[in-house]
């Protein structure tokens, strides 16, 4: 697998012109007409936040899944995140912000970039931008694109770093946007989720297996954890984590009140390798120990 470093160097592999700023690079539709890498992938050290329509025949690949879709969409890359560029086509306006994780340095977008949800979810989990969504963009990479192609000056970082934090906090109003939209599907998921929470129980993998991972449901699910933690929290309030515990004190509760296996019992049937950390969220959840909840009803 290829790793490139430096943004120059990216730029050399893809036929580009030299970026202007060693640790920062903007490019539009005219360079990005036509991309390959060939069959390997890739890894950078940089954030990519890229718009694009896609040409049929071109593949753009990270996490698991591939993008095909010709709907304008806007996907993030975040450092070390293998990705596949094959014969990529694209059709209309589209842009690439590439940005060395390094710029960041000594601001505060160091960490709050990290904060971001959307630079863990899969391709084919982009933002579909509505219109004045995607003029809102282009409006704020062309402030960018300003400061970036002028003589850059001691404010011309403050002032780019500022606009990039405005394209990251419309990207997360315009997911939320997104998933309201997606109401149905987001109903669905709900079901599926329990379901497979319930199935996962009732073919004793809860023995076997130990408990049910956010990854492992995700996948199940064909999306990425994040993405589905997300998702289900615009929902419901509550993250992927949330509804595998609730699921389970619920299983508790059942089997607290039903059987006289012990708590340490009733832990291991959970799958809970340690009866200590089942109590203790038992206790942080219903607000009562296993032990003293049996005891109110039994009493």
């Amino acid at each position: 697998m290829r790793h490139f470093k430096s943004i120059s160097e990216f730029h050399r592999s893809c036929g580009y012109p030299p970026p202007q700023h060693p640790l920062l690079s903007l490019l539009t539709c005219q360079q990005l007409l036509h991309c390959s890498f060939g069959d390997a992938p890739l890894t950078t050290d940089f954030y990519m936040i890229s718009f694009r329509k896609m040409k049929a025949g071109g593949r753009f690949l990270y996490g698991k899944t591939s993008y095909e879709h010709e709907a304008g969409a806007l996907s993030f890359v975040q450092p070390r995140q293998a990705m596949q560029i094959t014969d990529l086509q694209l059709i209309e306006m589209a842009f690439v912000l590439i940005i060395h994780e390094d710029y960041l340095l000594g601001s505060a977008l160091h960490s709050e970039i990290k904060k971001y949800g959307f630079f863990d979810y899969e391709v084919n989990e982009a933002l579909h931008l509505a219109p004045r969504e995607e003029q809102i963009l282009w409006e704020l990479y062309h402030q960018i694109g300003f400061e970036y192609g002028n003589n850059q000056d001691e404010y011309s970082r403050d002032i780019i770093l500022t606009h990039l934090a405005s394209i990251l906090k419309y990207s997360q109003r315009f997911y939320k946007r997104q998933f309201l939209n997606r109401s149905a599907l987001l109903g669905s998921t709900v079901a599926r989720f329990t379901a497979l929470l319930t199935a996962y129980a009732e073919d004793g993998q809860l023995q076997r297996e130990g408990l049910p991972t956010v990854k492992y449901l995700a996948d199940k699910l064909h999306t990425s954890p994040r993405y589905l933690t997300d998702l289900l929290k615009q929902e419901t309030g509550k993250t992927a984590l949330d509804h595998i515990h609730l699921f389970l004190l619920g299983e508790a509760r059942n089997l607290l009140l039903g059987t006289d296996n012990t708590i340490a019992q009733t832990a291991y049937q959970l799958g809970f390798d340690n009866p200590t950390y089942f109590s203790r969220l038992f206790k942080k959840q219903i607000g009562l120990t296993p032990r003293e909840y049996r005891a109110q009803f039994l009493n």
